[in-house]
């Protein structure tokens, strides 16, 4: 990444350090009070993940144990008063929808390397590591002294299936041999050479190291690709195609704002002997094209006996950006800032020119928190059409369809306003070829208002998954290649939904329904 305003260490900054939109505006758009902003109502999400108080940050990958989820995830219990430092917090989930939160499990600042950043845990089945056939252990990146050079890795370890950590050595297990960057590390069992295989942020630089015994580590290869910023939180797993062939991913959260590209979750296709990744092609695709998809973290899929799915994986992210961490209505309304995306399910196919790319759907896990379904079947529109519906916590599907060379805008309005003043836009500009978020209509956090990605306009359709909670919409389009996260942070009363076309005959918004969730 691009220098930052915070640092990971300084993670932590409190209600002071918020901007103006960390406190909603009232109606008058004049900055709340904080007595004020207590009376408009929760932000806080009805089926996303969020942390209980304080801060959260980066997610760690899942691990299934004893037949469920155990969640980690960067947790700062201090941030409101403006310590600094996280820990990892867990919380367990048997469809990574609905979480129980089991409290802190990896503290910080109890041993001389201080806090713990982000890392991955993996079940030493084997007994590799020596704690014990089945224990928990996690690798994670520590920084004694942030005026040194000295990110490291360091190994804790769990028996009693993740819920508590000790530390297993004074040392780190890889230490820093002089890099700035040299932090994250994922760790995956290579099954086929019966040994451990690290990936490791190191600035312009994905690590590749191996060891038998995850105490033991040595460099293999560097996978190297520039004007990208850091690849942090990088992620190296193996997943089947469609089409019955094996691929190799590798992955890390980028930023490509300078060339126009997005800042979250950057992924390379291709193939892993064991010490080098060959990526098919020098540029990579992105799991997301929103500015809130950052510090994404992928688990294998289970079904529901525990075995593993080889075509399918789970994903989600920290639904914030580095540019503007601190700016979210949730502080001063419900005591927290953290908030993760909804799990999807990616799988990989193979595109009409012979390459790969994973596509994204929401977990169909999510289907059991349906509270009511509203089914509207297909409405044209020329203009604007209001709904009869009002919500903050619901997911739209239909498929939009317009007429090539007539139609050239066709959309929603989310989290309308009364009156129409705010709202947040989701469509496609026909004329232009592109599908679009923008949410330069209502409440943001700051950075990126609008973002793009590719439509075939001559189709004349478009399906849509539109997932809207209380700061953020989530648009999956057509075959899920291409989805948009963003914060958007509408008032309360912000609950209404209209639909628009321009141009010719206008559209029809085909098999349109509204369902509502709710989580608890």
């Amino acid at each position: 990444m691009t220098p930052r305003p915070v640092t990971r260490r300084a993670a932590l900054l409190g209600a002071s350090a918020l901007g103006a939109l960390a406190i909603p505006a009232t109606a008058s758009g004049a900055p709340a009070k904080p007595q004020q902003a207590r009376a408009l109502g929760t932000y806080r999400a009805a089926y996303h993940f969020t942390i209980p108080d304080n801060w959260k940050n980066d997610p760690q990958r899942p691990l299934w144990i004893d037949g469920a989820y155990a969640y980690f995830t960067l947790y700062n219990a201090d941030y409101i008063t403006g310590a600094e430092g996280t820990a990892w917090r867990l919380a367990t989930s048997t469809d990574l929808v609905a979480y129980t939160d089991r409290g802190v499990a990896l503290p910080k600042d109890t041993t001389p390397a201080g806090d713990a950043w982000s890392g991955s845990a993996v079940v030493d089945d084997d007994n590799t590591a020596g704690f014990g056939a089945g224990a928990v252990i996690a690798l994670v990146t520590m920084e004694p002294d942030a005026a040194t050079t000295s990110q490291a890795q360091y190994l804790w370890y769990s028996t009693d299936a993740g819920r508590t950590f000790r530390p297993g050595s004074t040392g780190p297990v890889l230490p820093n041999p002089g890099a700035k960057d040299f932090r994250d590390p994922k760790v995956v069992r290579d099954t086929e050479r019966d040994r451990w295989v690290m990936a490791l942020a190191e600035r312009n630089k994905i690590g590749l190291y191996t060891s038998d015994d995850l105490t033991s580590w040595t460099y293999r290869s560097g996978f190297v690709r520039d004007g990208y910023g850091t690849l942090e939180c990088p992620d190296l797993f193996r997943i089947e195609a469609a089409d019955g062939t094996s691929h190799w991913v590798l992955a890390a959260s980028a930023n490509g704002t300078a060339a126009g590209l997005p800042a979250t979750y950057a992924y390379w296709t291709g193939t892993f002997d064991g010490s080098t990744f060959t990526a098919d092609a020098d540029a990579p695709q992105w799991l997301d094209h929103g500015p809130d998809w950052y510090a994404a973290v992928t688990c294998e899929k289970r079904t529901t006996d525990g075995a593993v799915d080889p075509k399918a994986r789970y994903a989600f992210a920290w639904t914030n950006n580095w540019e503007y961490p601190h700016n979210t209505p949730t502080l001063v309304a419900d005591g927290f800032n953290g908030t993760d995306s909804i799990t999807r399910e990616i799988t990989l196919r193979r595109a009409a020119d012979g390459t790969y790319f994973l596509a994204s759907r929401p977990t169909p896990a999510l289907d059991a928190y349906a509270k009511r379904t509203v089914r509207l079947g297909d409405v044209p529109v020329d203009g604007t059409k209001t709904l009869d519906h009002t919500g903050t916590s619901y997911e739209i599907r239909g498929e939009l369809r317009w007429t090539p060379g007539t139609t050239d805008n066709v959309g929603f309005q989310l989290r309308k306003a009364p009156g129409g003043t705010r709202h947040v836009d989701v469509g496609v500009y026909v004329a232009g070829g592109y599908a679009y978020v923008n949410r330069g209509g209502t409440l943001y956090p700051g950075g990126t208002r609008e973002t793009h990605t590719p439509v075939a306009a001559d189709t004349g359709k478009l399906a849509v998954r539109i997932l809207v909670d209380r700061t953020t919409v989530e648009v999956f389009l057509g075959d899920g290649r291409y989805v948009h996260t963003h914060q958007a942070f509408g008032l309360p009363g912000d609950d209404g939904v209209a639909l628009y076309a321009s141009g010719g005959a206008g559209a029809v918004f085909g098999d349109l329904e509204i369902v509502e969730y709710g989580v608890g």
